[in-house]
């Protein structure tokens, strides 16, 4: 994806990108690019597919969802920053929260928002499961693009939703997922609200944006230890 079709895709999504937001995505690109040599954070290597498959690909999220309000916002399993650090350049009034266990995919993070000098985002080295209490009831929306079987991410995510706050998994193909996660949702006191299915742009590959809202306060026992996830059955 050039850059061209990238600001041409973005206008369908209503996104008219400034010229600041085109500089800072490119340094990112830039960085990414770097860093990859030494720490391998993305399988996906060219300026081109970047573009198109991180970048273009994270934004995708304002199908589900107003960007423009002044909400809180956890990436579970962020990685290199999707979608996440990509949300924040767009969209500055955001409060985002970056989490992922892998401290060198968070260092990077930092250098990032450091480089490009962003305000109110935070990274967090940790997995899901062991996130303070402090941040129980506490985001408006959690995502994740690409990570974890939606049974497990529902139980990973919902906890730190504040009632009627939403979780939004990022997914290629979602039926069989959905179908296995009944269980544990009704126990989460959380419904499908929305599943919003599209391509991408040149490739035309699947994408799915599962929108999940918590409707009551979750049980103090979720999440349980990922081990523990992981082997139940609902």
């Amino acid at each position: 994806m050039s850059i061209e079709e990238f600001i041409e895709e973005l206008t369908k999504l209503k996104i008219k990108p400034t010229e600041k937001e085109l500089k800072d995505l490119e340094r990112y690109c830039d960085l990414l690019i770097e860093y990859n040599k030494k720490f391998n954070l993305t399988a996906i290597k060219t300026k081109e597919d970047i573009y198109l498959k991180h970048f273009y690909d994270s934004l995708t999220l304002a199908k589900a969802v107003d960007l423009t309000k002044n909400i809180k916002v956890l990436d579970i399993g962020t990685g290199a920053g999707f979608p996440g650090l990509v949300l924040k350049i767009f969209y500055p009034n955001l409060e985002i929260t970056l989490l992922d266990s892998n401290h060198k995919k968070i260092m990077f993070l930092e250098e990032v928002i450091k480089e490009l000098d962003l305000k109110n985002i935070y990274c967090l080295n940790s997995r899901a499961e062991n996130l303070k209490d402090t941040y129980r009831e506490y985001f408006d929306i959690v995502t994740s693009r690409a990570v974890s079987h939606l049974r497990i991410l529902s139980e990973l995510s919902i906890p730190y939703l504040k009632v009627n706050g939403k979780l939004i998994a990022m997914k290629s193909s979602y039926e069989q997922e959905i179908m296995e996660s009944t269980g544990i949702l009704k126990k989460l006191d959380s419904k499908i609200k929305e599943i919003i299915t599209f391509k991408l742009p040149i490739e035309e590959s699947n994408r799915t944006l599962i929108v999940i809202e918590k409707e009551k306060e979750t049980n103090q026992i979720y999440p349980r230890s990922y081990d523990k996830i992981v082997k139940s059955k609902f």
